[in-house]
């Protein structure tokens, strides 16, 4: 739980940015996060240097060369402003004529994952003074364990909603860990995000383990297998893969699979049967031209929309067995088109359809309005949709408005508790929240999925006054309020 010292510090860097001239949240979270590393990278090496000095032995892989020591955090954050700024602007000729940013972008994967994604990257700091202020604030932050790390750039992050642009990168949390709840990582799974932004669902998968089996990181097969092979994620933007590479390691995981390229392009056409576990949000962005589309795609479901696409290539990418929660609009739900119902179908005759959850139309404001719904499935290749279980979510913790501000009712505890337990669901009526519809009932839908084509609602009957009780009910008043008109002329006469 990030304290309220942390959030200030984090605060008053934010500010500083800003006042500084950086107002583009990513840009400041992207700058922040350099100095960030600058400053893991001389931790790290200092670790070595305690390390070697208790056995009297010598770095093996000493990331700061002696020509390269100027670059070091616990050397320029004691420069005056001027000639730290230089060192970050200026190519040192006694130093294979580097700056400070070129040094790190040119580590590379020797060290950490964040490295392997600096290509492109741009110093954008603009004074001095704005990298002097912000080198000695990131400074005083304990970052001691992983948790406090992790808490820093998770509340971080939260600031790329709060400042108002770029919110559709950011699924809120608490929807992020209610499908990971729901989807129980196991130690053998290997979980993917195809469009992964700032990482969130790969975190949140991590911190669920750490949470509920932490006995399994005594285990070094499993260690290895969490800091190398377990979490995978999929994304075009660089700056976004920079910034989830960034949260990754600071939620300790050390060496994810991260893949700079767009999921849905002939380049990401050799990911078949490789993961156990999918968690997304992906891109609703419109259409795509078939041209740009991976051609095994548009033979599972051929349309240009890319919320259809996503699910034709998560099942694709899904081992047998493997599992699937996705956030999908609810035109997917109810669409009419050929493709559409293609996919519903395949979902629901071909797979394992295990689940819908319909969201308000509320969860993404004040950036979206448009109502979403969570898509529960196994591939199975073979079929085994038996009934889908749906539920009505009414209530996420937080209002309905653009303020989402913390209110007392909230589904996320119920619909993570009876998903567990949706077989015992079978007594429940349709009236209620959650139900469960057999597959020969929405296959005589057309392949229909949305809440409202199956939920039954109640409607009381109001009894009304006659007429002409009503009309005395006026006259009554009506009478009142003349003698109070009477009674008050009375006065001011």
């Amino acid at each position: 739980m990030i304290t309220g010292e942390l959030k200030s510090q984090v605060d008053k860097i934010w500010e500083a940015f800003w006042t500084g001239g950086i107002s583009n949240p990513l840009t400041v979270i992207e700058q922040f996060t350099f100095l960030l590393f600058l400053r893991r990278l001389d931790e790290r090496q200092l670790l070595e240097e305690r390390k070697a000095n208790l056995i009297g032995s010598q770095i093996d892989n000493s990331i700061y060369q002696q020509a390269h020591k100027k670059f070091r955090w616990n050397s320029f954050k004691n420069k005056d402003p001027e000639v730290m700024f230089a060192l970050f602007t200026q190519p040192q000729t006694d130093s294979d004529n580097l700056t400070t940013f070129e040094y790190m972008k040119q580590l590379g994967s020797s060290a950490g994952v964040f490295a392997s994604f600096m290509k492109g990257a741009t110093f954008m700091i603009p004074t001095a003074k704005l990298l002097d202020q912000v080198v000695q604030m990131i400074d005083k932050i304990q970052m001691d364990d992983r948790d406090t790390k992790g808490d820093l750039y998770e509340y971080l992050l939260s600031k790329i909603a709060t400042a108002g642009t770029n919110g559709q990168f950011r699924t809120p949390r608490h929807i992020i860990k209610m499908m990971v709840a729901i989807m129980q990582p196991n130690k053998e799974d290997t979980v993917c995000d195809p469009a992964c932004g700032t990482a969130g669902f790969l975190v949140a998968a991590g911190e669920y383990i750490h949470d509920n089996h932490p006995d399994w990181f005594h285990e070094q097969e499993f260690s290895n297998h969490y800091n190398s092979a377990m979490f995978t994620g999929i994304e075009f933007d660089s700056t976004m893969l920079r910034i989830g590479a960034m949260n990754l390691q600071l939620h300790g995981i050390d060496s994810p699979q991260l893949i700079g390229r767009d999921a849905l392009s002939e380049g990401n056409a050799e990911l078949r049967d490789e993961y156990s576990l999918i968690l997304a949000n992906p891109p609703f962005k419109g259409s795509l031209d078939f041209d740009s589309v991976e051609s095994s795609l548009l033979k599972t479901v051929k349309t240009k929309k890319t919320e259809l696409l996503f699910l034709g290539l998560m099942l694709r990418m899904l081992k047998i067995g493997g599992r699937c929660a996705v956030i999908i609009p609810d035109g997917v739900l109810f669409g009419s088109s050929k493709a559409h119902k293609q996919i519903r179908q395949i979902l629901l005759e071909k797979h394992k359809l295990e689940a819908i959850i319909s969201m308000p139309s509320g969860v993404f404001k004040p950036y979206a309005g448009v109502s979403t719904a969570i898509v529960v499935f196994t591939k199975t290749n073979n079929g085994g949709t038996d009934k889908v279980w749906f539920y009505d979510m009414q209530a996420d913790g937080y209002s309905l408005d653009d303020k989402r501000s913390p209110i007392n009712d909230n589904d996320i505890a119920d619909i993570v508790q009876r998903f567990k337990q949706r077989e015992q669901e079978q007594p429940r009526s349709r009236t209620e929240q959650s139900f469960l519809v057999p597959f020969d009932e929405i296959k005589n839908n057309d392949w229909d999925l949305s809440i409202n084509r199956y939920k039954e609602i109640i409607y009381e009957e109001v009894d009304y006054a006659v007429p002409e009780e009503i009309i005395a009910e006026i006259e009554k008043l009506d009478g009142e309020r003349g003698e109070a008109l009477r009674v008050l002329k009375g006065l001011l006469g």
